[in-house]
C-alpha cells in the first residue's frame, strides 16, 4: 500500500504549529480541509499525556461547535494517536493562517478555562476518569504562549523533504 500524505512527513524536522495535513475536494465542488495542530515536536520531546489531551478534546469540541463563526463549519477535532497534537477538519478551502486567530482563541480559552469539564462524566464519556484539567491547562497555555500569540511562518507550513 502506498503511504498515505502525513506519513510522508519528515517528523524530524517537524516543528509546533499549524499545518494543513490534506484537502478533501468532494462532488459538488465542497472542500474539506483537514489540520495538523502540531502541540509538540515529534520524538524530540515529550508528547501530551493521554489525560490532558483527552481533556483538550473535550474543550476544545465544545468551543468549537459552540463558535458563532466557525461553528457551522466544524466536522471534527481530536487527538492524534501519537499524542502531538490534534486534527481539525473543517469545511472550506482553507489555508493554515485562517484558522489562526480561531487557534489563539481556543488555546487561550483552554488554558483559563476554569469550570467543570464538558461531558466528563459517565453518563457523557466512555472514559471520563482520564482527564487532567491542570494539565490541559498547562499545555494550552504553553502552546499558546510559545506558538500561536506570534506564530511564524515556519509554523505553518509543513517542512520539505
Amino acid at each position: 500500500m502506498e503511504k498515505i500524505a502525513s506519513f510522508k512527513i519528515d517528523h524530524t524536522r517537524l516543528l509546533r504549529g499549524i499545518y494543513v495535513s490534506h484537502k478533501d475536494y468532494l462532488e459538488g465542488g465542497d472542500v474539506i480541509t483537514t489540520f495538523d495542530i502540531r502541540m509538540k515536536e515529534p520524538n524530540r520531546e515529550p508528547a501530551v499525556s493521554q489525560s490532558a489531551l483527552h481533556t483538550i478534546e473535550h474543550l476544545a469540541v465544545t468551543y468549537l461547535r459552540n463558535h458563532k463563526t466557525w461553528g457551522d463549519k466544524v466536522i471534527y477535532w481530536g487527538p492524534m494517536g501519537c499524542c502531538t497534537g490534534n486534527s481539525l477538519l473543517l469545511k472550506g478551502d482553507l489555508e493554515s493562517r485562517d484558522i489562526v486567530p480561531l487557534m489563539q482563541e481556543l488555546f487561550k480559552w483552554i488554558a483559563e478555562f476554569d469550570s467543570d469539564i464538558p461531558g466528563a462524566n459517565a453518563h457523557d464519556c466512555g472514559n471520563y476518569m482520564l482527564n487532567n484539567l491542570p494539565m490541559a491547562k498547562w499545555e494550552a497555555r504553553k502552546f499558546y504562549f510559545e506558538i500561536l500569540i506570534d506564530i511564524q511562518p515556519e509554523n505553518l507550513v509543513y517542512p520539505e523533504g
